[in-house]
């Protein structure tokens, strides 16, 4: 689990610097494996200016540009397209190390004219998955201003999240224990909800509740997909993510963010106006399983251990309910209207499934650990402000089809064994304090009663 210091700062009022930070969750259990930082591999980057722009006399793809850097005025050969006298981009001089490229430039021809350099693309810097060409940035930078201050490059730390802890999988449930062991006060903005403009005219049954306790979901017409904001792709690209598109990237944004995995499917390709969550089926006259063709391309033989969404009545699968969605219904930059899930899927079901496809998605990895059954609303309406605010578009009214699990049950508790079983000296406004930040109701009695939150279900009295 990767996340950056600012990312952590949306949900945390703190001061710390990265090593405090890495220190603290060290200290609050989580394991720090790596912090990396990106601003080192920046460092030969800087801001330049392309005074002017002529075809390559031996290449029609190619431009001969003059650049003022920051080492002087330089003959640059490139190929973007956006190439043009006047651009202010990011030069990397002779000798640099292009992480994007996994190159160091040297000093060469290209079609017989020498580079003395690169101009280069967000993609080529690792700043974005993709690029369509050299960066363009705004002219009142100066040139020899160095890329790291440009783009706000930060730190980046990694971390073990270990198999009880999922609530870990979410930057929010970070900033939470740090804020309970006093690094700062926790912050994580209130979820509104989203009126709907219209009645969802898809509804949502489910057949098989011991696999898919509660779904939720919501129709959103009128969206306009593309390429997310620069602010996006850099929060995704800095954890490893890439970006697809503006859909996809809130999906994967809210999975970091709340734990909150999340599908969205092209509502023009669902057939009928019902979803169905069921089991996988076996033809009883051949006992040929169903198969599934998700989206990473490959075809699955489902089995009834399986949690399968489906349309059609039912009868067509279009998603491997927790581990992933099928290419049929997927979004493209053309998709206008969609369908929204957000549920709850069984872990154990989901991790066996998992293990039998050797499917180790995101949605698989967080489902079979448990995510917060209380949040599968909350998180719908987080996504649905996020896809309105990047994609436009009116929500439909809320469907939800069973009902979240229980929370852990409430248990007593004698705040006098917690300095036998840790060795600290906490009086007992202290241990309450802390037990509430970390999301525990107290009532204090002979003994105590403290229930835990929902995303702590490996709390037990």
């Amino acid at each position: 689990m990767k996340f950056t210091l600012s990312w952590l700062k949306d949900h945390l009022e703190t001061d710390a610097e990265v090593a405090a930070v890495a220190d603290a969750m060290t200290m609050a259990g989580l394991e720090v494996e790596d912090v990396h930082d990106p601003i080192a591999a920046l460092a030969p980057f800087t801001v330049a200016r392309i005074v002017s722009a002529e075809q390559h006399p031996n290449a029609d793809r190619l431009r001969v540009c003059q650049v003022d850097t920051v080492d002087g005025p330089k003959e640059i050969v490139c190929g973007a397209p956006n190439a043009r006298a006047g651009l202010t981009t990011i030069y990397a001089p002779i000798g640099a190390y292009v992480p994007g490229l996994d190159v160091t430039l040297v000093e060469k021809p290209v079609r017989g004219v020498v580079s003395h350099g690169m101009l280069c693309s967000a993609a080529e810097l690792e700043l974005a998955g993709d690029s369509d060409g050299i960066l363009e940035l705004a002219d009142d930078l100066t040139v020899g201003t160095p890329a790291a201050g440009v783009f706000g490059a930060e730190p980046v730390i990694d971390f073990e999240v270990t198999p009880n802890r999922p609530d870990w999988l979410g930057v929010a449930g970070i900033a939470r224990d740090l804020a309970a062991a006093g690094l700062g006060q926790l912050k994580t903005p209130s979820v509104q909800p989203v009126p709907g403009a219209f009645p969802s005219p898809i509804s949502v049954r489910i057949e098989a509740p011991a696999m898919c306790p509660v779904f939720a979901g919501r129709l959103i017409r009128g969206v306009k997909n593309g390429p997310s904001p620069e602010w996006l792709q850099r929060r995704l690209t800095a954890i490893g993510l890439r970006s697809i598109n503006r859909l996809v990237d809130v999906t994967n944004l809210v999975a970091y963010d709340r734990c909150r995995p999340l599908h969205v499917y092209d509502a023009a390709k669902l057939v009928g106006n019902e979803i169905v969550v069921r089991g996988g089926q076996v033809a009883r006259d051949t006992g040929e399983h169903e198969h599934l063709i998700a989206l990473d391309g490959k075809t699955y033989a489902v089995d009834p251990a399986m949690s399968v969404i489906a349309d059609a009545g039912g009868e067509r699968p279009i998603g491997l309910g927790g581990v992933m969605g099928g290419e049929s219904t997927g979004c493209s930059e053309e998709t206008v209207d969609v369908f929204v899930e957000s549920a709850w899927f069984d872990p154990l079901v989901t991790a066996q499934t998992g293990r039998t496809l050797t499917i180790n998605s995101d949605a698989q990895y967080r489902f079979a650990r448990g995510v917060d059954p209380a949040f599968v609303v909350p998180g719908l309406e987080l996504a649905t402000r996020l896809i309105l605010d990047l994609c436009g578009g009116e929500p439909s009214g809320i469907v939800v089809a069973g009902q979240a699990p229980a929370s852990p049950a409430a248990f007593a508790f004698d705040p006098a064994r917690v300095g036998s079983l840790t060795g600290l000296a906490l009086d007992d406004d202290r241990i309450a304090e802390i037990l509430t930040r970390l999301g525990f109701e107290v009532a204090r009695g002979t003994p105590w009663t403290v229930t835990p939150p929902s995303w702590r279900r490996d709390v037990e009295g």
